[in-house]
């Protein structure tokens, strides 16, 4: 999206926007305020971030786990003007406006899924490869063990891009109740079951018909879109 001229902070907050208004349909205020948001220490969880804001002022009750919080000294000291050290003050300034809402940020996540109503998964995104590790890896755990509905950031945490879950092992058995894919639907949606909304209000049609892809009726001021399960096949 850089070649349309967003930048970081803007699509976070955009994406953020998204995420808070799928959860708002799929767990309305009267089925329970309580929701749990895991984020990740990159983009993903920084649109976590955004959305926890916008669910406090919706009127939910928010808590947060943030266990890696992203402050790379590096890109700082060899690379003042990499985007990468932009991205982390980015997500420092909205951890900031958590706290200063009085947001609770939490340690123990398992805990913490014993009281609440609904899980925000902003943990991985697209970018994700490789093996789960701690502390995340108790995280994806009880988000595949949970009765309680889950929405997942782009991406269900644990799954591959191309591929969708794990064959085996951790994650192999996750699906969200939810998945908010942004900007447009990644491959792995081929796996998924679950609710599909879009979030891409901010993509042009000049960048939808550079990549392929159609833009789906947003209606009204939704930030986002439910698509049908024939309709999210790629």
């Amino acid at each position: 999206m850089s070649t349309g001229a967003f930048s970081i902070d803007q699509l976070m907050e955009l994406a953020g926007l998204a995420v808070s208004q799928a959860v708002y349909r799929v767990q309305p205020l009267d089925k329970g305020r309580r929701i749990l948001v895991a984020c990740g220490p990159g983009n993903n969880g920084g649109d976590g971030l955004v959305a926890a804001r916008h669910l406090f002022y919706y009127g939910y009750r928010p808590t947060v786990f943030y266990p890696k919080r992203s402050k790379n000294e590096l890109y700082q000291i060899v690379f003042p003007f990499n985007v990468q050290r932009i991205a982390d003050h980015g997500l420092q300034r909205l951890a900031k406006q958590l706290e200063d809402l009085e947001i609770p940020f939490i340690d123990d996540f398992p805990a913490a899924m014993k009281s609440t109503d609904h899980v925000v998964d902003a943990i991985f995104g697209f970018s994700f490869s490789g093996q789960v590790r701690e502390p995340f890896q108790a995280v994806i755990q009880s988000l595949q063990d949970t009765r309680i509905p889950v929405t997942s950031v782009d991406a269900p945490s644990s799954w591959d891009i191309e591929n969708g879950p794990p064959k085996t092992g951790l994650g192999s058995s996750f699906m969200p109740t939810a998945l908010v894919s942004l900007t447009a639907p990644k491959p792995l949606v081929n796996h998924f079951t679950g609710r599909h909304f879009i979030g891409g209000r901010f993509v042009s049609p000049s960048i939808a018909k550079k990549y392929h892809f159609d833009v789906p009726p947003y209606q009204g001021v939704d930030q986002v879109v439910e698509v049908g399960s024939s309709e999210q096949k790629l």
